[in-house]
């Protein structure tokens, strides 16, 4: 079940920038944002995240079913990246510590 205004990354090719997609989309109020021709930050972020769980995390298992696969892939984001591994763009500190410390920073406030 998607979640509304759930975000859908796509590459730029066009099986993903069609119109009929986006009108897909809208129907199921995902948000479809897809950048200028060129612009090669589009999806930095998600592919360097996506790339660091397969490279760190998934390449050490073999699925079988579908959901072993989306098990671990939660496990991984839950347990391991949100918690315990350090992001260069935060100061190599875990997102979960900055989000605590923002909302503690903005209750004292």
């Amino acid at each position: 079940m998607l979640q509304p205004d759930a975000g859908f990354h796509p590459d730029r090719g066009s099986n993903y920038t069609s119109e009929e997609l986006g009108r897909f989309l809208t129907g199921l109020r995902v948000r479809h944002p897809v950048g200028r021709a060129g612009v090669r930050y589009d999806n930095a972020m998600a592919e360097s995240f996506f790339s660091a769980i397969k490279n760190e995390w998934l390449h050490r298992f073999v699925f079988t079913i579908r959901a072993k696969a989306k098990r671990q892939v939660i496990r991984s984001i839950e347990g391991f990246c949100n918690h315990r591994r350090p992001h260069p763009a935060l100061g190599y500190r875990p997102p979960l510590g900055v989000l605590n410390e923002s909302l503690s920073t903005r209750a004292a406030a």
